[in-house]
């Protein structure tokens, strides 16, 4: 079950969609490593805590947090999660909008059941956390992308 819609983001960036899906995953493998995001994937019972898998990221890999379940690139990669608090997906799209020329969307799903997710989504969400770090991230793949 896909779980309901919580926000989109989108940055333009001047470069061809090969580049942008590219930066993306060089961003994410290197946002979700490292022992903080790990130890934080484990205390909060995340199944997928570690980077595993091949790359660049196809289905079945993972980097902490997530579990990629599609990949259709260069225009869609699909990471999924779930721990104590919450049910997640991050969803990004990568799309031509002109000559060398690409949108990049994030759109983000979660649910967050329970008294304990409510107050995790009042951390994460409603203290802008969440929002601050969706968009730190598009703006490093547009600047690497554009290189």
């Amino acid at each position: 079950m896909t779980p309901p819609h919580l926000d989109e983001h989108t940055i333009l960036i001047d470069a061809a969609p090969e580049a942008v899906w590219a930066a993306l995953g060089d961003a994410l493998d290197r946002t979700f490593s490292g022992t903080v995001a790990e130890n934080y994937a484990r205390l909060v019972g995340c199944p997928d805590h570690a980077a595993s898998g091949p790359r660049p990221l196809s289905e079945g890999s993972t980097i902490a947090g997530f579990r990629v379940t599609a990949t259709a690139p260069p225009a869609e990669l699909v990471l999924e999660g779930r721990h104590r608090f919450s049910t997640y997906a991050l969803i990004f799209r990568v799309d031509r909008v002109g000559p060398n020329r690409s949108r990049l969307r994030a759109e983000s799903r979660a649910a967050f059941p329970g008294v304990a997710g409510r107050l995790y989504r009042a951390l994460v969400v409603g203290t802008g956390g969440h929002v601050f770090g969706v968009r730190r991230l598009l703006s490093g793949v547009a600047r690497a992308a554009a290189r």
